[in-house]
């Protein structure tokens, strides 16, 4: 059973170069609200291979990956409380 989790916000990632696209996800995740989902889509290959792993060791929590045949839909969650160090 695959449970549709509804996004606050979707980022298009597809053709964006390692280590850009986590460096855009990260960024657009630090601007929305504690909490929020976003959708992020991503490349086969290096891009759905380093991104999760990477926003999980910054804290980040990941809810779902989607293989949509052409790309990957990432679906990370902000933080309630920022992580701390």
């Amino acid at each position: 059973m695959t449970t549709h989790l509804q996004p606050d916000d979707q980022l298009d990632l597809r053709g964006t170069p390692c280590p850009l696209n986590f460096v855009r996800t990260k960024l657009r995740l630090e601007r929305m609200t504690p909490g929020a989902l976003l959708e992020v889509w991503l490349d086969p290959g290096e891009p759905i291979e380093q991104v999760p792993d990477s926003l999980r060791m910054e804290g980040y929590g990941i809810e779902q990956i989607e293989d949509r045949s052409e790309f990957f839909a990432l679906k990370v969650r902000r933080p309630a409380a920022t992580p701390s160090e």
